[in-house]
This record gives structure tokens, sequence and C-alpha cells, in this order.
């Protein structure tokens, strides 16, 4: 979605403007060593009525697969009252992630859990499993998505790791982003290259998850993920991509199945078909109050784009096409089943990409075109289809959430001779980003409501979440926004505010956020952290994460830590001792880096490849494969 803003803005005559460069600027981040081995943290996910997945990663230097990691899950904060507990096994073909979906859990119940290897344990995480039954009476939903790490500070996930009134978070994809290295802020992207290999993934979700801020969001609430097109490459569909070029960046099969593996290694999902890692749609019942269903828009089914993302008619015999799919018929068939079968008040649909038209009416003329076709606008026969399974089947309460677009929207669902909230399917709330690009406060929002009367409201310009607030009456959301991305003194505002009442199928303007008054448990203890010194800690200055891959061909990718500045050499021995290899890489700067050398001529066997500084080396053994 990098180019919908200027497409908007040329689309109704404006031009595009640039972020102005910001007035400060961040060292890279530092690990805290207190955290060892579980650097990445702990997170949860897809909690059902008697499951929840558990997750963590383990760091070590000398790993021996399988590594074996214990875990318990328990009511406390202490994890004395342990109700589930046991051992999971991890390797190298796993890039050392853990994941247990642990059972034997209580419906509507907040836990706390954590991982344990080599007598150290891991920070404690809190979960929740879903509720049951008719006497679900509430529910609160936090809603991010689009968090390109260079391109800001992730004060939103400061801000919702703090508050404690959310009984989850759904993700709606772009948790990472592919581009190479080009941020302002000295959050620069790792490895420095567009993402393609699989090596280059794993470091990349790696990356992201050593976050503070995302971390902490993630041991403090079970998240529900699907991802957008950010996950493999920009403005994906099933056979390709806009950001993919086979000739120099090779297959688009292999680079989604690169992408997909390290998605289901890194994010605490759980997989409905094990055999299909693009297969994962899957939907979330709340008891009789509400049901969520999360649709894959992108790699399973998704037909091009018509005009490559572009601005085309309304009229195109190309979009019109009745045969073009963008969840395809399985997918379809799903959804309107379970909207069918649904027994719960309200039908919540967590996607991708702008359900709403956003069409441009040009002046002077009876031209009206389709502002991005990479939306649903770009797929017309297919959300007539789910229109018309909704409206011909009476089905009530219909919500979307939308996230990919980074900015934010209020809007009806119009069908034909929609006028002022009549003929309307629903409503649908879209997100804006967490720090992905959106566009200074330009005066076109005027321009975009009266050509598009559905579209209630919009921002874009500012960064956040959502909270949606489920009641037997109501569903309201509220756009949370901070006061900047560029650095981390954020304030913090309830920017807006809708709701659709039960029974009805437009918008209403809210008077302001909702203040919860229902009781949360306690928020996950945060460790006690220490202020030893490197020498102190039992650490060395050199932490290396992964060596990518693992047995490897040609390119070897090594991702590590400096916890302080060093001069450092990259070696290659042989299990002789002799070096085959050796390259003064400089010096570096403390904080997450990489290093990569080339293997091609390495004759197959072990080697040793290690990190020389001034003080410590430190080594972990490599295969070479024909």
């Amino acid at each position: 979605m990098k180019k919908l803003f200027s497409l908007i803005l040329l689309a109704f005559g404006l031009g595009a403007h640039a972020q102005t460069e910001p007035s400060d600027y961040s060292t890279r981040s530092t690990l805290h060593t207190w955290l060892a081995p579980f650097y990445h943290g702990v997170a949860s996910g897809d909690p059902l009525t008697d499951r929840v997945i558990l997750w963590t990663r383990i760091t070590v230097e000398t790993p021996v697969d399988p590594i074996s990691v214990g875990w318990k899950i328990a009511t406390d904060t202490l994890l004395a009252n342990v109700v589930n507990s046991g051992t999971v096994s991890t390797d190298v073909a796993k890039d050392y992630t853990v994941k247990v979906d642990a059972t034997g859990l209580q419906p509507n119940t907040w836990y706390y859990y954590a991982f344990t290897y080599n007598g150290k344990t891991s920070i404690v995480g809190r979960t929740r499993t879903l509720p049951v039954g008719n006497n679900v009476d509430s529910l609160r939903i936090g809603v991010v998505s689009c968090q390109d790490y260079e391109n800001g500070f992730y004060n939103a996930y400061n801000h919702m790791a703090k508050r404690n009134d959310m009984d989850v978070i759904f993700h709606l994809g772009d948790f990472i982003y592919e581009y190479g290295a080009e941020s302002t802020l000295g959050r620069d992207h790792e490895p420095a290259n567009e993402i393609i290999s699989l090596s280059d993934y794993r470091i990349r979700h790696s990356q992201y998850k050593l976050d503070d801020d995302l971390r902490a969001a993630m041991q403090q609430y079970p998240f529900i993920c699907i991802w957008d097109d950010h996950e493999t490459a920009n403005d994906a569909f099933k056979d390709g991509a806009g950001n993919h070029t086979p000739g120099t960046e090779g297959s688009y099969t292999d680079r989604k199945s690169y992408s997909t593996k390290a998605y289901s290694e890194w994010m605490p999902i759980r997989l409905p078909d094990p055999g299909n890692l693009e297969k994962i749609y899957r939907q979330f019942v709340w008891g009789d109050l509400a049901e969520s269903y999360f649709l894959e828009s992108r790699l399973l089914a998704r037909d091009e784009q018509i005009g490559g993302t572009g601005t085309v008619s309304v009229n195109d015999p190309a979009v019109n096409d009745t045969n073009r799919r963008m969840l395809g018929m399985e997918q379809m068939g799903w959804l309107k089943t379970g909207l069918s079968n649904s027994t719960s008040q309200w039908q919540i649909i967590a996607q991708q990409v702008m359900m709403a038209p956003l069409l441009v009416n040009i002046p002077f003329t009876n031209i009206t075109n389709i502002a991005n076709s990479d939306q649903w606008d770009g797929y017309p026969a297919e959300r007539k289809r789910l229109y018309d399974h909704i409206m011909n089947n009476n089905i009530d309460n219909i919500v979307v959430l939308t996230g990919d677009i980074h900015t934010s929207w209020a809007n009806d669902l119009p069908l034909p001779n929609y006028s002022n909230g009549n003929n309307s399917v629903g409503v649908e709330f879209v997100g804006t980003s967490i720090t992905s690009n959106s566009f200074l406060n330009l005066p076109v929002t005027g321009l975009i409501t009266g050509s598009n009367p559905h579209i209630k409201w919009v921002d874009l310009h500012q960064h956040g979440y959502m909270i949606v607030d489920i009641n037997r009456q109501r569903v309201q959301n509220d756009w949370y926004f901070v006061s900047t991305i560029d650095n981390t003194n954020y304030t913090l505002n309830c920017g807006k505010s809708y709701y659709v009442n039960q029974g009805e199928r437009k918008l209403n303007q809210g008077t302001g956020c909702v203040t919860q008054t229902r009781q949360y448990p306690p928020l996950a203890p945060q460790p006690v952290t220490s202020n030893a010194s490197i020498a102190e800690s039992g650490l060395d200055n050199v932490l290396v994460f992964s060596v990518y891959p693992n047995p490897f061909m040609e390119q070897v990718v090594v991702q590590f830590h400096l916890m302080e500045e060093d001069d450092l050499t990259l070696e290659i021995v042989d299990m002789t001792g002799k070096k085959v290899y050796g390259s003064f890489l400089g010096k570096i700067q403390k904080g997450l880096q990489y290093a990569h050398f080339d293997g091609t001529n390495l004759s197959k066997g072990q080697y040793i490849v290690t990190l020389k500084g001034r003080k410590e080396s430190v080594g972990k053994m490599i295969l070479k494969v024909d």
C-alpha cells in the first residue's frame, strides 16, 4: 500500500507532500541482559475456550539440537497455582522458536505463563481463554496494523501495554515490512537488503520482536493475527506481487514459502491446516455475544490487481469480470457458512483492505474512477457475493475491521441507492497504522466524503490504534492517536468515536471514548532489572542470535548483538583449524547488527564461523552442503 496516498491525492487533484524530517534521532536498540536467553520475550495467541498458543524463542551460544524447553501456565502472577506444564523441543529447523498449545484451561479465564531453559526463566506473560454460553455481556478488542519499524517508534504499543482494559488484540497485517534499510530515525532494517530468502525473513521477524514496546504489548495480551501483503511483498497476490521481480529476485513461489514459514515460526498462530502454511483464515467465538472471522485475502486466491493498484474506471470490463476472486471459492464458502450458522449477536469480519467503496468523481465529467484497485473496489463481483449472502439471509449486525491503508475511516457499507444510512449492509472501522507512512493533514477529507457519502469520517495523518467496545446494545469504535512517532516523548488522545446500534446497519457519531469499568486482573509483572556491568552479568559482549541458513550452500548471514561498541573480525575456520575466510568488519556500534559472507567456494563439510572482538570471540558451527 505504499502508493495509496499518492493515488488518492492525485485522483482528487492534489499533489503529494513528503513528511518533514524528524527533529531528533535514536541510537540502535540495546538488549537487556536480564532477558537471556529469552531476548524476544513471550507471546500468546489464538485463544479458544480451553487452550491458547504460547510462544517464545531461545537464543543460546552453543545449541545442541534438539533443545528442550520447559513451560507452565498458572492462574496467578507468581505461577504458584499451576494448571498445566510440560516440556517442548525446538531446533534449528524451527529457528529455535517455541510454540505450545496449552490445553486443559477453563473458559473465560485469565492466566499467566512462562518458559524455562537451563535454569533461567522468561518474563511472565498474561493471556486468556474465550468465553462460552449466553452470559457474555461485553468484549473489548484492541486493533492494530502496519508497523514499519523504520518509520517510527512503537508509542502506540507502549501505551497499550500499560492500559489494563482490553481482552485481546487483533493484528490486521503488515507485522513486518520487507523493504531494505532507509530509515531517518536510526531504526534501520536488518538485514539492510530487501528480504527475499528464508534467512532474510527470519532476521526481520527477529528484529521486530526485539523492540521493547512490541514485546511489552505481546507480553500482556493474547494476539490474534492475520497477515497482509508486506509480510511477503507489497501488493501481493496469489501469483506475484507489485514488489517482486522474478528476473532479479527469484521465484515468487519460493518467496511465498519462505515468508509463510517464517511467519508460522515467529507468530503465536495456530494453523488450521499445518500442511498449508498459506491457509490461515479462521474464526473465534466469544459466547453468544460475538463471532470473529479472520480473512486471508493475499496469497491463497487473489487475482492480480487491475491497473497495477492504480485508478481505473468503475465500468472497466476487467475489473467487473465475475470470475475475479479475492478470497476464492473455498474461503468465501467458509465465510458464508459461518455467518449463516452463527448464534452470536455480532458478526465481526477482521480483514486487510478497505471494503467500502472509495470512488473519485472527475469534475465536469460523468466519469467515476476507483481510487485504488487493490481494495475490494478492484473485486466488485466478490464483494457482491458477500453482500448478497448477508442481505438474502437477513444476517444482522455486520461489523468489518480493516487495516492496510495507514489512516482512519468510519464507513457504512453501501448498497445501490444508499442514502444517509439506508441501504447499507453493515459498518466498517478502518484503523490507522502503528508507524507506517501516512500523510500530512491536507484539505482532502471533504473531497473524499463529498464523492463518497457513506464515508462518515476520515483522518489521513495520525498514528495509533483502535479499541472496539462491544455490548448487547451497540458496538463502538474509539480511535486513539499518539502525538508523535519520531521520538518516545508522546502524548495520547481519543481522536474520534463512532458506533452502530443493535439491529441497525449504519454508523452514529459517539460523544467520546468509552470508559471501561469492568475489573481486569493484574498485568503480568515486570522483571527486576539489573544495572550490572557486562562483566558482572556473565554475558559476552558479542551475542550471536542466529546463523542463516544452516546448513548452507552459498550466502551466509550472521545476526548478532553488541552490548558495547567493538572492533570485529569475521573468520571462517575448517575442522582442522585452518582459516578459510577472514574479513575485518570495522568498528561496530552497539545494538542489533548483522554480517554476511559468501561460502560458495567452500568445500562441503563443517566449519566454525567466529566473530572476534577486542577481548573475546564467539563461534558457531555451520555445515556446507552441495
